[in-house]
């Protein structure tokens, strides 16, 4: 929460992306219920689905998409990466997503230096889901953020699925409340009580 002109006060902001170009995938699904869990008044962006069709990036030259997604990482307090597993590591395409922060490289603070990272993987196997967070992890410390001790790895074909074919949030509720209090105990760590004003931070 950031204290504005005025003494008024703005949620904290959370932004999520990852997934599949798929909408509503199971690692979107894990991606929704972990950004909604920080807190009941963020803002919650989700980048996922169709808004994952972004060109190969080229450094400097963004489409209005890929704008968005970088403004939004870059105003983010809490980011929350999400990605399938795909032959044992993140997907292509979510890679390409996170490539686009690069252009955060001049931020001062650079990249996700001072951020909290939330890093989820969904995949049809262990060893895959595993892996998958794993490298995201790898992605988030290059980027000098500061990864939750916790991270959330699900094999969907151990029953984490409903009949419906949606993931099981019951059977999730556990892990997803570690890594949702871990983000806030890191932002009441560094200034940023997401239940109290704090002074405002340089963007």
């Amino acid at each position: 929460m950031q204290v504005l002109g005025g003494g008024m006060t703005s949620p904290a902001r959370v932004v999520a992306i990852g997934g599949s170009t798929r909408p509503g995938s199971t690692t979107e699904q894990l991606l929704r219920m972990a950004a909604e869990r920080v807190h009941p008044e963020a803002e919650v962006r989700v980048f996922a689905g169709p808004a994952l069709l972004l060109p190969h990036y080229v450094p400097g030259k963004l489409s209005d998409a890929a704008h968005d997604l970088v403004a939004a990482a870059r105003a983010a307090d809490v980011l929350i990466l999400g990605s399938p597993g795909y032959h044992g590591c993140l997907s292509g395409t979510v890679k390409n997503a996170i490539d686009y922060l690069e252009e955060l490289a001049l931020d001062d603070p650079p990249y996700l230096d001072g951020k909290v990272v939330g890093c989820v993987a969904t995949a049809y196997g262990w060893q895959a889901a595993v892996n998958t967070l794993s490298a995201l992890r790898h992605v988030v410390a290059a980027l000098r953020g500061w990864s939750t001790p916790y991270g959330i790895a699900v094999n969907v074909s151990d029953g984490y699925l409903t009949r419906a074919g949606a993931l099981d949030g019951k059977r999730l509720d556990g892990q997803i409340g570690i890594m949702a209090g871990q983000i806030r105990q890191f932002l009441q760590l560094t200034g940023r009580d997401l239940t109290q004003p704090v002074a405002v931070r340089a963007s």
